[in-house]
């Protein structure tokens, strides 16, 4: 209950009889004073007057928390971060930071509807399990098949047949330089 005089808003002083006005904890706001003891957006930084969506410590409205590069909305979607701090989707991130397979130029990532995927590590590069194959004649490389374990030699991925049967060339072509 207020004098007509009396009723004003707590901020700015301003008469709020005949205006719209807000009460925060009891007090009388006049509405553009309203607004700025509302949470404003990380993305847009306007007040957020509904639902407030909060991720990574931070307020936004739900049509504002989007993908950084397919501008995707998130709302309610599983995301992540990067370094910086930027919000991409599962999908968008995996493509930009998942390892490439040196063989096919691929990310190395999870297919469709899976959560984890494979990736070989050999001489220091990337395979997707598909694209481990030795490089001479094609077959597909595995540490666990009996026969198909990868042979290095001289960078090249090779199976145990090709692999010897290089060593046999290059010996044959260092006995007859001698």
């Amino acid at each position: 209950m207020y004098h007509v005089k009396c009723f004003c808003c707590h901020q700015c002083n301003t008469n709020l009889q005949g205006k719209p006005f807000y009460a925060v904890e009891g007090q009388p706001y006049c509405e553009a004073d309203y607004y700025e003891t509302l949470e404003k957006c990380s993305v847009c930084n306007k007040p957020i007057l509904d639902r407030i969506l909060r991720a990574t410590g931070k307020p936004y409205h739900p049509t504002c928390f989007t993908c950084v590069v397919c501008g995707k909305s998130l709302d309610g979607i599983p995301f992540t971060v990067d370094a910086t701090n930027q919000i991409h989707c599962i999908e968008d991130f995996q493509l930009k930071f998942a390892p490439r397979c040196c063989v096919c130029e691929l990310p190395i990532m999870p297919e469709e509807g899976e959560e984890e995927t494979v990736r070989v590590v050999a001489l220091d590069r990337s395979f997707h399990v598909r694209c481990y194959r030795c490089e001479d004649c094609g077959l597909m490389l595995s540490s666990e098949a009996k026969g198909h374990g990868c042979y290095p030699l001289d960078g090249h991925i090779l199976c145990k047949t090709c692999n010897a049967h290089r060593i046999r060339h290059l010996t044959k072509v260092m006995t007859t330089d001698l």
